[in-house]
């Protein structure tokens, strides 16, 4: 449904259908609104001017969570609803969404206080609608040093423990999209709208490049969703009669370090020394720390860490966690993200709300602006709803509700949550006879959920064929499987939103990057154009992850 390797098909799919919608977007937004629509019987096209989720939707705090500290702003509508919405996510997709006991630590002096964090803990309990076995608990200072001995002793009074879920924000993106894509969406990257056609003054559709190819094409479309995140505003201006409205980018940077340099047990949200919060995430044998919040007016796809955002951020540890020292040699990784705001006048990056808008020109183009990860499928939903109005109101056929709300993501065909362990072992044994270690089983049933038995086979297909590629069997099968069902079409690709290696696995990524850049070029007939391009991108990125490792000023 996602290969890389049917790009020509989908190209001429493309020029000669009309769809019912076409989404302009390849974030968890976009892909959320083409599952949406394509799962209530509308025929949907996405196009993504980049990679799918490359730009904020694979560089944000990878949690689904449900903004507690928004409850300080008075949001609580926003609070409610996409608190309400991680038990949802969760469950359609339990394979890349991991609950996860959040530690928030109380200072005299500091942000939250023992009142403020137990009231404030029990109304989110409240709004969120969470699960009993979730519910907040409340630390004395010794269970709280228990739990997390690096954590500042002086002033510590005690601490919150409440649950968040840890995802893999690209891969969450990836599986909306397979799933939109089974159910009959055709969805594509490296295809950037760069002009709108109008029947009867109304968008009828868009004139696209491919940007491998550089073949240009039409999309007609009877509807048209402008879901660009950052680039919404660029997709607006394209249509002359644009709403005057206008989104604001702030950016958030992370850093990644080894744990053996900063032996964090678990997560921590804490205070930062001037108020703001940050999170602490432990994620294997790694962890990182973010984000940062400023505005930026640069190229969203050019976001990157800046030694200001390195040292605010390692000042920060320092001044939570004092035992841990870390200095810039310490920084493995950095990623950068970029958020796109609904603009409000005078306000600091941090105190602008993370709502969604929506809003429609006079020519019917309907553009999507703000929100939060964990929001995507109400808003997908609302969206849907909207375009399903129009339709309707035209004469066309009758459709129903949203049933996204129970629709398991692909990969997440096991019954839900209680059902996965089960599903984990069981196909770690079955992996066996694929030639694969039970571990290895188990690895990829986690990260792969049902997929994992594609993935299987093409491992078993590689271990009967002779190769001299350079490449691990388990490494090859991967990167196969994400070529042939998830339109990796380039190393930056697959190493940073299919494996997020750039970010956790940076060894990996240094040892095997040109036999991976040497396999898709002879997979997908790479140019030696296109292989020098593809090579000194993923360089690009590779700089841009790890510039400050090399050590910043003290």
């Amino acid at each position: 449904m996602l290969s890389a390797k049917l790009r020509q098909a989908k190209l001429e799919e493309l020029e000669n259908y009309r769809f019912d919608l076409l989404v302009i977007g390849g974030g968890i937004t976009g892909a959320g609104i083409a599952l949406d629509a394509v799962s209530r019987g509308l025929s949907v096209a996405l196009i993504e001017k980049n990679d799918f989720a490359s730009g904020t939707s694979s560089r944000s705090t990878k949690l689904i969570h449900g903004g507690l500290r928004y409850l300080k702003q008075f949001e609580v509508k926003m609070v409610r609803d996409v608190g309400r919405e991680r038990e949802v996510v969760y469950e359609n997709a339990v394979h890349v969404t991991e609950p996860q006991w959040m530690l928030l630590p109380f200072h005299k002096g500091g942000t939250f206080g023992p009142f403020t964090t137990s009231v404030g803990l029990r109304i989110y309990d409240y709004l969120a609608g969470v699960k009993k076995g979730e519910r907040r608990k409340m630390l004395s200072t010794e269970e709280a040093l228990a739990k997390e001995p690096l954590l500042r002793s002086e002033g510590l009074q005690g601490g919150g423990y409440y649950v968040e879920y840890r995802t893999d924000d690209a891969r969450l993106t990836l599986e909306i999209l397979k799933k939109a894509a089974e159910l009959g969406a055709l969805c594509l990257n490296y295809a950037k709208a760069e002009d709108f056609f109008y029947k009867n003054g109304k968008v009828a559709g868009v004139e696209a490049v491919c940007s491998v190819t550089g073949k240009k094409l039409e999309i007609s479309a009877t509807k048209v969703v402008n879901a660009a995140g950052p680039w919404v505003d660029e997709i607006r201006d394209i249509d002359s009669t644009a709403a005057d409205k206008q989104i604001r980018l702030t950016k958030g940077v992370h850093v990644v370090v080894d744990r053996k340099t900063f032996p964090l047990r678990q997560p921590v949200y804490f205070d930062a020394p001037d108020g703001r919060m940050i999170f602490a995430i432990p994620r294997d044998d790694k962890a990182y720390i973010g984000t940062t919040d400023t505005f930026y007016e640069g190229d969203p796809a050019e976001a990157a860490a800046s030694e200001e955002d390195v040292t605010y951020l390692l000042r920060a540890i320092s001044h939570m966690f004092p035992s841990a020292k870390l200095s810039p040699s310490d920084v493995e990784s950095t990623w950068a993200g970029v958020r796109p705001l609904v603009y409000e006048e005078g306000k600091d990056p941090s105190e602008i709300s993370r709502k969604d808008e929506v809003w429609e020109s006079e020519n019917g183009l309907i553009s999507i602006a703000g929100g939060k990860l964990t929001g995507y499928r109400k808003m997908a939903e609302a969206i849907t709803d909207r375009v399903i109005k129009s339709l309707e109101k035209d004469g066309g056929k009758k459709y129903g509700k949203s049933h996204t709300k129970k629709l398991p993501l692909s990969g997440g065909d096991f019954g839900g949550s209680k059902n996965f362990p089960r599903f984990v072992h069981s196909t770690a044994l079955q992996s066996q006879q694929f030639g694969l270690t039970p571990e290895e089983g188990r690895m990829f049933a986690q990260f792969f959920g049902t997929n994992a038995g594609k993935v299987f086979e093409h491992y078993w297909k590689r271990s009967t064929e002779l190769h001299e590629d350079g490449l691990p069997d388990v490494l090859a099968a991967v990167l196969s499987y994400t070529i042939e069902n998830e339109m990796a079409l380039t190393p930056s690709d697959f190493f940073i939103r299919r494996t997020g290696d750039l970010y956790f696995h940076i060894s990996d990524v240094i040892q095997y990057k040109e036999q991976v850049l040497g396999y898709m070029a002879k997979e997908l007939n790479y140019s030696e154009g296109q292989q020098e391009r593809f090579r000194r991108e993923l360089n690009d990125e590779l700089d841009k992850a790890t510039r400050f490792g090399r050590g910043l000023p003290q």
